[in-house]
């Protein structure tokens, strides 16, 4: 456990394009996922089931990460599906302490040479260390109109969010370029992915979050 600040002000990552040839990887929700929580904060309740994650955020918050498998580190592009039944009302994400959210997809990008040398074991706090990493956050929340890029304020410039949903309900079925984003929002074209995480945090507004994520596919 700790202090969610220090975590967030961590980062990673950057990205090769795929070979045109690569097929697409599911990334199911199975005992590869670790938690990780937050000194002072209740834990974010999380239920793999299968290729589905059901999620509770009641006025808490807490990750749940793991590595990418070798295999999945080149490939380009995201799709999953997700749903919010309770939301969190629309908050300022770019704003440190009342950036609550539905849920935010992270996508943890490194350099070829740093990513040969991640493991299943690598925790998500030394994966975001690398100063060298970069982050793209995919966001169900906030007060931002659809498309908006928001840099992340505990990230330091190594990562920002991306608004696809606004705060509400819903339900929907989401396909992002992480190679066009990544060049887009950084600068620079990307070598690696290595790690995704998902986190729901309803902590600063006292609020309540059910929702679920699914079908994750990396291609």
């Amino acid at each position: 456990m700790l202090n969610r600040r220090n975590f967030l002000i961590g980062g990673a990552a950057v990205f090769l394009a795929r070979p045109a040839s690569a097929a697409p990887i599911s990334i199911p929700f199975d005992s590869s996922w670790r938690s990780l929580t937050f000194r002072r904060l209740a834990e974010t309740t999380y239920r793999p089931q299968g290729n589905g994650l059901g999620i509770l955020a009641r006025e808490s918050s807490s990750v749940f990460y793991r590595s990418l498998p070798a295999q999945a580190q080149t490939l380009t592009q995201a799709a999953w599906a997700w749903s919010v039944e309770r939301s969190v009302p629309p908050t300022d994400l770019s704003r440190k302490g009342g950036d609550d959210r539905n849920i935010a997809l992270y996508f943890v990008f490194m350099d070829a040479d740093a990513a040969d040398r991640v493991s299943p074991d690598t925790s998500l706090t030394r994966l975001m260390g690398n100063r060298a990493a970069r982050i793209l956050i995919y966001a169900w929340g906030g007060a931002h109109r659809q498309g908006a890029t928001i840099p992340s304020p505990y990230l330091r410039g190594r990562g920002s969010t991306v608004v696809l949903r606004s705060a509400g309900t819903g339900a929907h079925l989401e396909r992002v370029d992480l190679f066009a984003d990544h060049a887009r929002v950084f600068g620079a074209r990307p070598e690696r992915v290595v790690g995704v995480a998902v986190s729901s945090d309803s902590d600063d507004t006292g609020s309540l979050v059910e929702a679920r994520l699914s079908d994750l596919v990396l291609s």
